[in-house]
Protein backbone atom coordinates (compact mmCIF):
# COMPACT_ATOMS: atom_id res chain seq x y z
CA UNK A 1 0.00 0.00 0.00
CA UNK A 2 2.81 2.38 0.88
CA UNK A 3 4.66 1.51 -2.33
CA UNK A 4 1.61 2.28 -4.47
CA UNK A 5 1.10 5.59 -2.68
CA UNK A 6 4.77 6.56 -3.17
CA UNK A 7 4.59 5.55 -6.82
CA UNK A 8 1.50 7.66 -7.44
CA UNK A 9 3.05 10.66 -5.73
CA UNK A 10 6.23 10.26 -7.77
CA UNK A 11 4.22 10.08 -10.99
CA UNK A 12 2.29 13.24 -10.17
CA UNK A 13 5.52 14.97 -9.16
CA UNK A 14 7.20 14.06 -12.44
CA UNK A 15 4.20 15.23 -14.45
CA UNK A 16 4.22 18.62 -12.77
CA UNK A 17 5.32 21.48 -15.08
CA UNK A 18 8.01 22.49 -12.58
CA UNK A 19 9.99 19.31 -13.30
CA UNK A 20 8.64 18.29 -16.70
CA UNK A 21 9.63 21.44 -18.59
CA UNK A 22 13.31 21.50 -17.43
CA UNK A 23 13.56 17.75 -18.10
CA UNK A 24 12.14 18.30 -21.58
CA UNK A 25 14.65 21.05 -22.35
CA UNK A 26 17.58 18.96 -21.09
CA UNK A 27 16.58 15.90 -23.13
CA UNK A 28 15.97 18.01 -26.24
CA UNK A 29 19.38 19.69 -25.90
CA UNK A 30 21.28 16.45 -25.28
CA UNK A 31 19.70 14.63 -28.21
CA UNK A 32 20.33 17.64 -30.45
CA UNK A 33 24.04 17.46 -29.58
CA UNK A 34 24.29 14.03 -31.18
CA UNK A 35 24.71 15.66 -34.59
CA UNK A 36 27.75 17.88 -33.76
CA UNK A 37 29.18 14.93 -31.79
CA UNK A 38 29.09 12.97 -35.03
CA UNK A 39 31.28 15.63 -36.66
CA UNK A 40 33.69 15.46 -33.71
CA UNK A 41 33.84 11.66 -34.03
CA UNK A 42 34.51 11.81 -37.78
CA UNK A 43 37.29 14.35 -37.24
CA UNK A 44 38.89 12.27 -34.47
CA UNK A 45 38.83 9.13 -36.61
CA UNK A 46 40.25 11.01 -39.59
CA UNK A 47 43.11 12.19 -37.38
CA UNK A 48 43.76 8.73 -35.99
CA UNK A 49 43.66 6.81 -39.26
CA UNK A 50 45.97 9.36 -40.90
CA UNK A 51 48.56 8.97 -38.15
CA UNK A 52 48.25 5.18 -38.19
CA UNK A 53 48.69 5.10 -41.97
CA UNK A 54 52.41 5.65 -41.34
CA UNK A 55 52.65 2.61 -39.06
CA UNK A 56 53.51 -0.92 -40.04
CA UNK A 57 51.60 -3.23 -39.86
CA UNK A 58 48.44 -1.43 -40.98
CA UNK A 59 45.81 -0.28 -38.48
CA UNK A 60 43.47 -3.18 -39.29
CA UNK A 61 45.96 -5.64 -37.78
CA UNK A 62 46.88 -3.40 -34.87
CA UNK A 63 43.33 -2.80 -33.70
CA UNK A 64 40.67 -5.50 -34.22
CA UNK A 65 37.98 -2.84 -33.71
CA UNK A 66 39.20 -0.80 -36.67
CA UNK A 67 37.15 -2.83 -39.17
CA UNK A 68 34.01 -2.18 -37.15
CA UNK A 69 34.93 1.50 -36.95
CA UNK A 70 35.33 1.67 -40.72
CA UNK A 71 31.86 0.17 -41.23
CA UNK A 72 30.36 2.41 -38.56
CA UNK A 73 32.01 5.47 -40.17
CA UNK A 74 30.49 4.66 -43.56
CA UNK A 75 27.01 4.44 -42.06
CA UNK A 76 27.59 7.64 -40.11
CA UNK A 77 28.70 9.38 -43.32
CA UNK A 78 25.40 8.39 -44.91
CA UNK A 79 23.28 9.62 -42.01
CA UNK A 80 25.14 12.92 -41.66
CA UNK A 81 24.91 13.49 -45.41
CA UNK A 82 21.13 13.02 -45.39
CA UNK A 83 20.67 15.57 -42.60
CA UNK A 84 23.13 18.05 -44.15
CA UNK A 85 21.56 17.90 -47.60
CA UNK A 86 18.04 18.39 -46.25
CA UNK A 87 19.34 21.25 -44.08
CA UNK A 88 20.78 22.92 -47.18
CA UNK A 89 17.51 22.52 -49.06
CA UNK A 90 15.63 23.86 -46.06
CA UNK A 91 17.93 26.90 -45.97
CA UNK A 92 17.50 27.50 -49.69
CA UNK A 93 13.74 26.97 -49.95
CA UNK A 94 12.62 28.20 -46.55
CA UNK A 95 9.80 27.24 -44.20
CA UNK A 96 7.43 26.43 -47.06
CA UNK A 97 9.25 23.09 -47.40
CA UNK A 98 9.74 22.17 -43.75
CA UNK A 99 6.76 19.82 -43.84
CA UNK A 100 8.63 17.77 -46.42
CA UNK A 101 11.57 17.31 -44.09
CA UNK A 102 9.62 16.69 -40.89
CA UNK A 103 9.90 12.95 -40.43
CA UNK A 104 7.04 10.76 -39.31
CA UNK A 105 7.11 9.78 -35.64
CA UNK A 106 8.22 6.17 -36.20
CA UNK A 107 10.65 7.16 -38.95
CA UNK A 108 12.14 9.79 -36.67
CA UNK A 109 12.45 7.21 -33.88
CA UNK A 110 14.29 4.79 -36.17
CA UNK A 111 16.58 7.50 -37.55
CA UNK A 112 17.36 8.90 -34.10
CA UNK A 113 18.12 5.48 -32.61
CA UNK A 114 20.34 4.48 -35.54
CA UNK A 115 22.21 7.79 -35.40
CA UNK A 116 22.64 7.54 -31.63
CA UNK A 117 23.92 3.94 -31.80
CA UNK A 118 26.44 4.85 -34.53
CA UNK A 119 27.82 7.78 -32.53
CA UNK A 120 28.00 5.82 -29.26
CA UNK A 121 29.61 2.77 -30.89
CA UNK A 122 32.07 5.01 -32.73
CA UNK A 123 33.12 6.85 -29.57
CA UNK A 124 33.29 3.68 -27.45
CA UNK A 125 35.13 1.80 -30.17
CA UNK A 126 37.67 4.56 -30.71
CA UNK A 127 38.28 4.78 -26.96
CA UNK A 128 38.71 1.01 -26.68
CA UNK A 129 41.10 0.95 -29.64
CA UNK A 130 43.06 3.94 -28.34
CA UNK A 131 42.19 6.05 -31.38
CA UNK A 132 40.26 8.81 -29.62
CA UNK A 133 43.39 10.36 -28.09
CA UNK A 134 45.49 10.21 -31.26
CA UNK A 135 46.05 13.82 -32.31
CA UNK A 136 47.57 15.29 -35.43
CA UNK A 137 48.88 18.27 -33.48
CA UNK A 138 48.78 21.85 -34.70
CA UNK A 139 46.72 22.11 -37.89
CA UNK A 140 47.59 24.61 -40.59
CA UNK A 141 44.23 26.14 -41.48
CA UNK A 142 45.39 28.95 -43.76
CA UNK A 143 43.38 27.62 -46.69
CA UNK A 144 40.21 26.96 -44.70
CA UNK A 145 37.11 29.07 -44.39
CA UNK A 146 36.70 31.06 -41.21
CA UNK A 147 35.80 28.81 -38.26
CA UNK A 148 32.99 31.25 -37.51
CA UNK A 149 31.35 30.41 -40.83
CA UNK A 150 31.52 26.68 -40.12
CA UNK A 151 30.21 27.32 -36.61
CA UNK A 152 27.14 29.04 -38.06
CA UNK A 153 26.59 26.27 -40.60
CA UNK A 154 26.87 23.47 -38.06
CA UNK A 155 24.63 25.40 -35.67
CA UNK A 156 21.94 25.74 -38.36
CA UNK A 157 22.27 22.08 -39.33
CA UNK A 158 21.95 21.03 -35.70
CA UNK A 159 18.75 23.05 -35.37
CA UNK A 160 17.39 21.41 -38.51
CA UNK A 161 18.29 17.99 -37.05
CA UNK A 162 16.47 18.96 -33.87
CA UNK A 163 13.34 20.17 -35.68
CA UNK A 164 13.12 17.32 -38.18
CA UNK A 165 14.13 14.31 -36.05
CA UNK A 166 14.61 15.04 -32.35
CA UNK A 167 11.59 17.25 -31.65
CA UNK A 168 8.95 14.91 -33.17
CA UNK A 169 10.26 12.06 -31.02
CA UNK A 170 10.53 14.01 -27.77
CA UNK A 171 7.29 15.97 -28.20
CA UNK A 172 5.19 12.93 -29.08
CA UNK A 173 6.75 10.86 -26.30
CA UNK A 174 6.32 13.41 -23.52
CA UNK A 175 3.26 15.41 -24.63
CA UNK A 176 1.57 13.42 -27.38
CA UNK A 177 1.55 16.41 -29.75
CA UNK A 178 4.12 18.48 -31.64
CA UNK A 179 4.64 21.73 -29.74
CA UNK A 180 5.68 25.15 -30.94
CA UNK A 181 9.39 25.91 -30.58
CA UNK A 182 10.14 28.43 -27.82
CA UNK A 183 13.04 30.79 -27.35
CA UNK A 184 14.15 29.14 -24.08
CA UNK A 185 14.65 25.84 -25.92
CA UNK A 186 16.67 27.54 -28.65
CA UNK A 187 18.82 29.30 -26.06
CA UNK A 188 19.47 26.03 -24.23
CA UNK A 189 20.47 24.23 -27.43
CA UNK A 190 22.67 27.12 -28.56
CA UNK A 191 24.40 27.24 -25.17
CA UNK A 192 25.04 23.50 -25.14
CA UNK A 193 26.37 23.61 -28.70
CA UNK A 194 28.62 26.56 -27.81
CA UNK A 195 30.01 24.58 -24.88
CA UNK A 196 30.78 21.61 -27.11
CA UNK A 197 32.40 23.92 -29.66
CA UNK A 198 34.75 25.48 -27.11
CA UNK A 199 35.39 22.15 -25.42
CA UNK A 200 37.17 20.80 -28.47
CA UNK A 201 35.07 20.75 -31.60
CA UNK A 202 36.52 24.00 -32.99
CA UNK A 203 40.10 22.65 -32.93
CA UNK A 204 39.33 19.16 -34.23
CA UNK A 205 36.78 19.60 -36.99
CA UNK A 206 39.29 21.22 -39.36
CA UNK A 207 40.89 17.79 -39.76
CA UNK A 208 38.01 16.89 -42.07
CA UNK A 209 39.63 19.09 -44.72
CA UNK A 210 43.28 19.19 -43.70
CA UNK A 211 43.74 15.40 -43.85
CA UNK A 212 42.77 15.40 -47.53
CA UNK A 213 45.19 18.26 -48.28
CA UNK A 214 48.04 16.55 -46.43
CA UNK A 215 47.51 13.27 -48.25
CA UNK A 216 47.41 15.06 -51.58
CA UNK A 217 50.62 16.98 -50.84
CA UNK A 218 52.39 13.78 -49.74
CA UNK A 219 51.08 11.88 -52.77
CA UNK A 220 49.35 9.41 -50.48
CA UNK A 221 46.32 7.33 -51.36
CA UNK A 222 43.14 9.35 -50.81
CA UNK A 223 40.27 7.24 -49.52
CA UNK A 224 36.59 7.79 -50.13
CA UNK A 225 36.11 8.68 -46.46
CA UNK A 226 38.53 11.60 -46.86
CA UNK A 227 36.53 12.96 -49.79
CA UNK A 228 33.25 12.61 -47.93
CA UNK A 229 34.70 14.35 -44.85
CA UNK A 230 35.85 17.27 -46.98
CA UNK A 231 32.52 17.39 -48.79
CA UNK A 232 30.59 17.47 -45.48
CA UNK A 233 32.79 20.32 -44.22
CA UNK A 234 32.16 22.54 -47.24
CA UNK A 235 28.50 21.53 -47.37
CA UNK A 236 28.16 22.88 -43.84
CA UNK A 237 29.98 26.05 -44.87
CA UNK A 238 27.56 26.44 -47.78
CA UNK A 239 24.62 26.18 -45.37
CA UNK A 240 26.14 29.00 -43.33
CA UNK A 241 26.65 31.18 -46.41
CA UNK A 242 23.04 30.65 -47.49
CA UNK A 243 21.73 31.59 -44.06
CA UNK A 244 23.96 34.66 -43.96
CA UNK A 245 22.72 35.67 -47.41
CA UNK A 246 19.10 35.41 -46.26
CA UNK A 247 19.99 37.48 -43.21
CA UNK A 248 21.50 40.20 -45.37
CA UNK A 249 18.41 40.22 -47.59
CA UNK A 250 16.19 40.64 -44.56
CA UNK A 251 18.39 43.43 -43.23
CA UNK A 252 18.32 45.19 -46.60
CA UNK A 253 14.55 44.84 -46.68
CA UNK A 254 14.23 46.46 -43.25
CA UNK A 255 16.63 49.28 -44.12
CA UNK A 256 15.57 50.19 -47.65
CA UNK A 257 12.00 48.88 -47.85
CA UNK A 258 10.55 49.46 -44.40
CA UNK A 259 7.03 49.79 -45.77
CA UNK A 260 7.10 46.44 -47.58
CA UNK A 261 4.94 43.89 -45.74
CA UNK A 262 6.71 40.79 -44.48
CA UNK A 263 4.42 38.53 -46.49
CA UNK A 264 5.26 40.34 -49.72
CA UNK A 265 8.97 40.16 -49.00
CA UNK A 266 8.84 36.44 -48.31
CA UNK A 267 6.76 35.64 -51.36
CA UNK A 268 9.12 37.62 -53.60
CA UNK A 269 12.27 35.82 -52.39
CA UNK A 270 10.80 32.38 -51.81
CA UNK A 271 10.41 32.69 -48.01
CA UNK A 272 13.97 31.52 -47.50
CA UNK A 273 15.04 33.68 -44.59
CA UNK A 274 12.23 33.46 -42.07
CA UNK A 275 11.84 30.32 -40.03
CA UNK A 276 10.56 32.09 -36.88
CA UNK A 277 11.62 29.04 -34.91
CA UNK A 278 8.81 26.87 -36.34
CA UNK A 279 9.05 23.37 -37.66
Amino acid sequence: MGWKTWKERGRHLFQSPILKEPFYIIILSLLSLIFPLAFLLLARLANAFYILSFTSPPPSTLFPLSSLLYINTKLLHLLVSVISITALLWSLLGPTTTLVFKAHFYTAWAFLCTFHVCVVLGIQGSLAAGLWTVDLGVIDSRNLMSPVVFFIGLHETMFHWSRAIVRPVVDNTMFGVLREERWVERVAMAASFGGLWWWGLKTKVEALVVILELKRDLLMHVELADLINCWLYYLTVMIALVRLAWGLLRLANLMFCPGLPRSSFHSSIGSGGDDDGKV
